[in-house]
């Protein structure tokens, strides 16, 4: 089963205003002033951090940093509509299954793992319900979901935030717990039910985020991006998934192998000439991967800001936000040929 089965947009077929270009729209900065850096949203803190140490040593170079959901980057990159000279998604299939058919990424770098939680808030009377077995004083403990958990999520009036699955990893995956959930739990129609309660929570720069507690009940989460959360609010609470369904324990899937899991999702593609109009992604692991893309106008540039990622600076801004990293990175053995020289040095092949 897809997100496709579930969504009455599928059949809406997605279009991209711009389709001109490949090399970002309106951009006047010289190539070797300035390096765009594209990344998922879950990944702001750690790179904040990285782009820090990387303007100390680069001091002539202006960073530009452009966070959001992973797959809609990826589309406003291939569209002309965003200049990126290192693309960071939140799921590396996005690179396996947009961006290298485009021909626009030659190679995908698997440096970061996670795995999916639930988040809720501790004064929520909707939350309350939810069944779970241990404390909560991260790090050193954190509660599990109890049998029975999701009663709690398909409850009356109880909605569940996420991002739209055809713009972000989160949202997919959390599609895919969905799935996962009711072949786990052998509830029929769960999927179905837990499908109804999802609420998409588009972004608004013009108003104040949503809010959990007030203007959802839960959310599927990194841990990261929840443990984060938590050190900020004292109600924030979480509690991780049984392994079968958190996304996490596919190793296989985190060095660039196939996933045990047989299930998938369907999104729109780039949307640009020459490429599929859908695009399938296999239920994996949760990984962050990165490239740079063939056209990047600034490569000298992006090489050394991967090489920092990859390296002790990077691994330590990893280490201090989330997500954690794969020490050493992971890269297929036709992408390590790819790669330049310095970056084999900090991956291994598989």
């Amino acid at each position: 089963m897809s997100v496709c089965a579930g969504l009455i947009v599928c059949g809406v077929v997605m279009t991209l205003a711009a389709q001109g270009g490949r090399r970002g729209a309106g951009s006047s900065d010289a190539p070797a002033k300035s390096l765009h850096v594209c990344h998922a949203g879950s990944l702001l803190a750690a790179f904040t951090q990285v782009e820090e140490e990387f303007k100390k040593k680069q001091p002539g170079v202006r960073v530009v940093d452009t966070s959001g959901g992973s797959v809609d980057l990826v589309r406003r990159f291939a569209a002309g509509g965003l200049e990126c000279d290192v693309i960071a998604p939140a799921d590396y299939l996005v690179i396996e299954s947009m961006l290298k058919p485009a021909r626009l990424a030659d190679y995908t770098i698997v440096f970061a793992r996670g795995r999916m939680v639930l988040a809720y808030n501790a004064n929520d009377p909707k939350a309350a319900a939810l069944r779970v077995s241990g404390s909560f004083n991260p790090p050193a403990s954190v509660p599990s979901v109890a049998p029975g958990w999701h009663a709690a999520l398909t409850a009356p009036g109880v909605r569940i935030s996420g991002a739209h699955p055809f713009m972000d990893p989160g949202g997919y995956r959390a599609h895919m717990i969905f799935e996962l959930a009711q072949s786990h739990d052998k509830v029929p129609g769960l999927y179905n039910a837990l499908l109804q309660h999802y609420q998409v929570n588009v972004a608004d720069p013009t108003g104040p985020a949503p809010a959990l507690g007030k203007d959802f009940t839960f959310q599927f989460t990194y841990e990261h991006t929840a443990a984060s959360a938590a050190a900020r609010d004292a109600s924030y609470r979480y509690a991780t998934l049984p392994d079968e369904i958190d996304l996490s324990s596919v190793p296989a899937a985190s060095r660039g192998g196939s996933s045990r899991w047989s299930i998938s999702v369907t999104i729109p593609g780039l949307g640009i000439p020459g490429s599929s109009a859908s695009v399938v992604i296999p239920a994996s692991s949760v990984a962050w991967g990165v490239t740079i893309p063939t056209n990047s106008r600034n490569r000298a540039n992006a090489v050394a800001f991967v090489q920092l990622l990859l390296d002790a600076g990077g691994r330590a801004a990893l280490l201090a936000n989330g997500p954690p990293p794969i020490t050493p990175a992971h890269v297929t053995g036709a992408d390590y040929r790819r790669l330049p020289a310095i970056l084999q040095r900090l991956t291994v092949a598989n």
